[in-house]
């Protein structure tokens, strides 16, 4: 029987790794990438989906029109701070499943916020009813109305408990 998860010291691993890919942060050449445009989810109903990210979040609607590559579709976004977009497409008529984690797939999506905000917005998840768990007193998971995992992360930008992972 292969052990799993918890089960498996992979230090030895993970040590061989960061020491053939990890690259200090003084000698790292810079990301190609300017940041992060948008992330793209699907939404099995728009106004549900914006009064969650909106009204229970607390993150702004910036913009909604069709989306160009399937028609009747619904392309949106939602401002997550830093200059960073969430979006949305519902694609009505596909008859998609639920959420799924597979490979490949979205596991969760973090977003920082600060320790106050997170205080604020899991008081607001409890009384909208949405379930979280919550690890280290900074960090909560929960699902949206359609089973994305997110997490609430009250770390700065660039640090992860405490440590920098920039």
């Amino acid at each position: 029987m292969t052990a799993h998860g918890a089960d498996v010291d992979r230090g030895d691993e993970w040590a061989a790794l960061r020491k053939r890919y990890l690259v200090a942060s003084s000698e790292r050449e810079p990301s190609s990438a300017r940041g992060l445009h948008h992330l793209a989810l699907i939404s099995s109903n728009v106004e549900r989906t914006i009064a969650f990210y909106q009204g229970v979040l607390e993150f702004p609607l910036t913009e909604l029109f069709g989306n160009r590559d399937y028609k009747g579709s619904t392309h949106f976004f939602f401002d997550v701070g830093n200059g960073n977009l969430l979006a949305f497409f519902d694609f009505p008529g596909l008859d998609l499943g639920p959420y799924a984690e597979v490979l490949g797939g979205l596991h969760h999506l973090a977003i920082s916020v600060t320790p106050e905000k997170w205080a604020h917005l899991r008081a607001k998840l409890e009384a909208a009813g949405v379930e979280y768990v919550i690890h280290s007193e900074r960090s909560m998971y929960f699902c949206d109305p359609d089973g994305a995992r997110l997490e609430l992360l009250a770390d700065p930008l660039g640090e992860m408990y405490g440590s920098p992972v920039l």
